[in-house]
């Protein structure tokens, strides 16, 4: 409850920006999102109708890429977003196009980084991101900014260059607020020392998309024979590892560090 009540709220901030700050000066957001209020700004259709319309095949493509429970929060962002887009009055807080460029970017990144830190995503190029950044070393703030060139383009044919080069500053300052709260690219290496070692593999290779190294330790003061077992995973999947370990073994001993660089195989296949 208190997860889908922080992603409600995160659209709700997400909605705040883009028609208070962005809609009204015809800077776009990026993702799907953005596309949603170029077609808004062009057409009769309503901005959230459009957002929700053109998320509908991403949920789909989430579900089985990242689960349901990231689905179900997805989808309860977007359904809140797409209703406070078409809830909240588009009025702008300044006559200053680049004060609503650089606070609409921020205020957009500060809604989608609790949407993601919570285990939920605000739809569109984000299913598209996470996905990535869960098989690479990149983060999803800049994955999303990446992707979001198309948008600067499609703004700049559409509207006139001006109107591209801030819609670029505040695409921009959104994938950095996202990072600033969205931490998931970090690397983390776990290191854990446990007697029940098999069984704690097999539900980790069920449960966890990262690949494990079992080696065979000797207990210095038991002199007992344990297994270590160790992955390196981002910061969102530690809270899910030390669980299924305590599952199975509740004296576990559990080192966790940050990895500076991962070089090779980093997901399992």
């Amino acid at each position: 409850m208190k997860k889908n009540l922080i992603v409600v709220l995160g659209s709700l901030i997400v909605a705040f920006g883009f028609n208070f700050f962005l809609v009204p000066y015809g800077i776009l957001s990026s993702g799907i999102s953005g596309i949603a209020i170029l077609i808004g700004l062009v057409t009769p259709f309503n901005i959230g109708f459009m957002n929700l319309l053109l998320n509908l095949p991403l949920l789909v493509l989430g579900y089985f890429k990242l689960g349901k429970t990231i689905t179900v929060n997805t989808l309860i962002c977007v359904a809140s977003l797409s209703g406070f887009l078409y809830l909240l009055p588009v009025v702008p807080v300044t006559d200053n196009i680049l004060l609503s460029a650089i606070f609409g970017g921020l205020i957009g990144g500060i809604g989608v980084g609790l949407i993601l830190k919570y285990s939920g995503t605000s739809g569109g190029l984000d299913i598209i991101a996470i996905i990535l950044s869960r098989t690479s070393n990149v983060s999803v703030g800049l994955l999303l900014t990446l992707m979001n060139g198309v948008i600067v383009l499609v703004s700049g044919a559409f509207f006139d260059w001006n109107i591209a080069l801030y819609t670029l500053l505040s695409i921009y300052l959104t994938g950095k607020m996202i990072d600033t709260l969205h931490t998931d690219h970090i690397k983390l290496t776990m290191q854990i020392v446990t007697t029940k070692g098999e069984s704690i593999r097999k539900e980790l290779l069920d449960s966890v998309y990262r690949g494990i190294t079992i080696t065979e330790g000797f207990g210095g003061y038991t002199q007992e024979t344990k297994h270590i077992l160790m992955m390196v995973v981002t910061r969102y999947e530690t809270m899910q590892i030390k669980k299924i370990v305590r599952k199975y073994d509740e004296n576990a001993f559990i080192n966790i560090f940050e990895t500076i660089e991962v070089d090779g195989q980093f997901a399992k296949n």
